[in-house]
Parts: structure tokens; C-alpha cells; sequence
């Protein structure tokens, strides 16, 4: 603990990155065992409740607005800055045709009715997290700058998609008046069977003279919500997952569960936590809204659990 107190420990070993201090993670042979005993709760196929909503162009001042897109898309607007988070709009989220997931819910913001974006922030290179169609769509509407782990950018740049800065646990950017931080988490990196941890994988941290936001990521739970919490105070608002988590003994070391979502929360001191990464791709056994329901069930004060296209005005 006294390294994360100091600084960020090392996570790079000359050939691939990883988590410090963390359980080891599962390889194929706990894929093969969870895919051979898996129970999945039973979830509709598509389920069309979602009324999308039309953000507005920009907020000004103090005020802070996040409108949950989908999973872990969300549109941050602050004191005339636009940023979005892991952006997907696809229908499918994996290899078409070979391993993925496909989509259970619409996107709360249709595209075209996204504002003008400052910058796009991306955690990891997960296909739910880094969709190149989206970015395909958001680069052709000159949607800013993208913000990526290190090793990332290298992708974006063989499609031609930019600009893209890459950033390294720690190290920061100036954007449109604040100051955005590649803060850790612990998660992994794999976009096939042959590039497992080749790419970093980062949470974010905006520094704003209204108040600070974080957005996890994918994350499993660790020391990095106290080191976050020390090192730049408690944040005004966190984005925090709750999906992804069953069976525990195989995600507990890459995602958090919704009671360690309420631990993360009141560990940060967040004035107000919004759960993402859940409800619209339905990625391990617990069912697609079983996340949200047990959320709720805790009734945490302060962490909210929005529908797609819901926004709150966060104090």
C-alpha cells in the first residue's frame, strides 16, 4: 500500500503491462472451465424501452450534466466542455461472427444528435470500449482529440483515426480548460488470442475548477480509489461499473460487483456516483438488469442508476 501512496507502482515488464499487486488473472483454462459450467441468468433478447434524448449544445458555468448514452458511454458537459466516454453505437460489440456480445438495448443519444465533443476518452481496447465503427462516425464529425492508453493509439492510427494521444498512468493533457489525468485501474487488455496486455488499460480523472469527475473504466476492486481519493480529493462526480461480475471467482480481479461499486463510492467520498457498464450488452452470467436491481437494493445515497438517454444535473 505504501507504493500507491508514494506514487504509481510499476506495471510495464518490458513486454507487456499489468496489474500491480493484484490476483493473478484467469487464463484460457478458466475461460474454458467457466464456458463449460456456466449457469447464465436467463434475459430477453432486445428489450425496447429505451426514448432517446436530445443533450444540449453545451453547459455553462458551475453546471454539470451527465447523460448515461449506453454501458459505459457517457456524455460529460461542463463549463462549455463535451466529453464522452468509451463510445459505442454498434450493434454488435466483438469479432462479427466468432465472440462477442450483441446489443439488448438502444443507445440513450442517437449519433447525429450528439454535440460538438471536445475530447473522446477511451479506457482500454475491449471491443464494448473501443468500437472502431463508432469512432469511425465520431472522427468523421471531427469529434475532438482521443485520449487512449499507452500502446492504444497505434490502433487508431492503422485506421487512420486521430488525433490520438496516448497517455501513461499519471501523466496528464490539457483540454478546453481542464486537465485530464490516465489514472489506474485494474483490468487487462486483449482485442485477440495473441495481444493479451500489449496495451495499457487506464481509468480518467478530470480536474476542473467545478469540481473533479472520474470515470473507471473497467475495473476489478483495488487499492486505486484510495490512491485516487488522496491524490486529487474527492471527486464531484464518479462513473462507476456495476456490470460484468458473475461468476466472482472468475471477473472478481477485472470487474467490480455493485457492493464493491458502493464500496469504491464511499471510499472516493464521490458527492454523487453514476453506475455504468450495464444494461445493454449482456457479457457474463448475472442477468442483463440484475446489475441495476441489486444496485438499488443497496440503496447507496448518492449513487444513481440511469436509464439509456437519462441525464442528471449532478450538484
Amino acid at each position: 500500500m505504501q507504493a500507491w501512496q508514494d506514487g504509481i507502482p510499476a506495471h510495464f515488464d518490458g513486454r507487456r503491462f499489468y496489474n500491480p499487486e493484484a490476483t493473478r488473472l484467469r487464463g484460457l483454462g478458466g475461460v474454458l472451465r467457466w464456458k463449460l459450467t456456466s449457469r447464465p441468468e436467463p434475459s430477453p433478447k432486445f428489450i425496447a424501452d429505451v426514448e432517446p434524448s436530445v443533450p444540449p449544445r453545451r453547459v455553462e458555468g458551475e453546471a454539470l450534466r451527465a447523460t448515461l448514452v449506453n454501458h459505459s458511454s457517457v456524455l460529460l458537459q461542463f463549463g462549455g466542455i463535451n466529453l464522452l466516454t468509451d463510445p459505442i453505437w454498434s450493434d454488435f460489440a466483438g469479432i462479427r461472427g466468432w465472440l462477442g456480445a450483441r446489443r439488448r438495448r438502444a443507445p440513450g443519444v442517437k449519433l447525429y444528435d450528439l454535440p460538438p465533443l471536445d475530447a473522446v476518452l477511451i479506457s482500454h481496447n475491449h471491443y464494448d470500449h473501443l468500437d472502431l465503427p463508432t469512432l469511425r462516425q465520431l472522427a468523421a464529425r471531427r469529434a475532438g482529440r482521443f485520449l487512449v492508453p499507452r500502446g492504444v493509439g497505434r490502433l487508431l492510427r492503422g485506421e487512420n483515426l486521430g488525433p490520438a494521444h496516448e497517455l501513461d498512468w499519471g501523466e496528464a493533457v490539457e483540454c478546453a480548460g481542464c486537465r485530464i489525468y490516465a489514472v489506474p485501474a485494474r483490468h487487462f487488455a486483449a482485442r485477440g488470442p495473441f495481444d493479451r496486455n500489449r496495451t495499457l488499460w487506464c481509468g480518467y480523472l478530470i480536474e476542473w475548477r467545478g469540481g473533479n469527475l472520474y470515470f473507471a473504466g473497467d475495473t476489478g476492486f483495488g487499492p486505486q480509489f484510495e490512491w485516487i481519493r488522496q491524490r486529487f480529493g474527492a471527486p464531484r462526480l464518479a462513473l462507476l461499473p456495476i456490470g460484468a461480475y458473475a461468476p466472482r471467482w472468475m471477473m472478481a480481479p477485472v470487474h467490480v460487483s455493485p457492493e464493491e461499486a458502493v464500496q469504491a463510492h464511499r471510499i472516493l467520498a464521490a458527492r454523487t456516483s453514476i453506475a455504468i457498464h450495464h444494461g445493454t450488452f449482456k457479457l457474463t452470467d448475472e442477468g442483463l438488469d440484475t446489475p441495476r436491481k441489486q444496485l438499488e437494493a443497496l440503496a447507496p445515497r448518492g449513487f444513481l442508476a440511469l436509464k439509456n438517454g437519462e441525464a442528471a444535473e449532478v450538484e
